[in-house]
């Protein structure tokens, strides 16, 4: 039985303009403050906050990445929750199921490194239930292909949504369940896009 993943293309369009306005609107509201009471930080300013993995499949491929984060040390209340921004850089590897290998000089496997600013909503301050949307840029070397589908470009737009639970003591361990797609945004033509699902865990430093 083959699970088949949903065409997304078109809910990531319309969540591109949805997250940019709520940056935007977050940005300009002057809700924007630092935590209050945050100790000062001993450790370097370019020292990631956050590490972490994750993997995932779509219908022929199958994914593992790993990552840091950056929080932005801004929040924002809103909409019942706290908001938060943080940038995170992802290197990761995807591989081409057996049963799509049916051209043996085609490439099998395939390596991403990406960008993006994340917004996040949180129930509760430090811990609880969140969501979160990113638009960001990766590079995909070699171009991606597999037996249904080829990318014309090797950089490409990654979109995600998530949810996800944060919990520990200190707030320290996140996990979530994120729907990402990358595409070009139409920028060249073949663009079938790929959609992955994934299980993340996060480890706050």
């Amino acid at each position: 039985m083959v699970c088949r993943l949903p065409r997304l293309a078109g809910v990531a369009r319309m969540a591109r303009p949805a997250l940019l306005s709520a940056a935007a609107w977050l940005a300009a509201s002057g809700a924007w403050a630092q935590a209050a009471g945050a100790a000062e930080s001993t450790s370097p300013d370019w020292w990631p906050q956050q590490l972490f993995v994750q993997a995932g499949d779509s219908h022929e491929s199958r994914s593992a990445v790993a990552g840091v984060g950056w929080d932005s040390g801004w929040r924002a209340q809103a909409l019942g929750g706290h908001w938060t921004l943080y940038t995170e850089l992802a290197a990761g590897r995807w591989v081409r199921d057996h049963d799509a290998r049916r051209d043996p000089t085609a490439d099998a496997w395939f390596t991403q490194v990406g960008v993006a600013p994340v917004l996040r909503w949180q129930s509760a301050e430090g811990r609880g239930w969140f969501l979160e949307g990113a638009i960001g840029l990766n590079l995909i070397s070699p171009v991606y292909q597999r037996q249904s589908k080829r990318f014309s470009t090797s950089f490409n737009f990654g979109d995600h949504l998530a949810a996800g639970y944060r919990f520990g003591e200190r707030g320290q361990h996140e996990i979530a369940l994120r729907i990402e797609h990358f595409s070009n945004a139409g920028l060249r033509l073949p663009n079938p896009g790929e959609n992955f699902r994934q299980l993340r865990y996060a480890w706050r430093l």
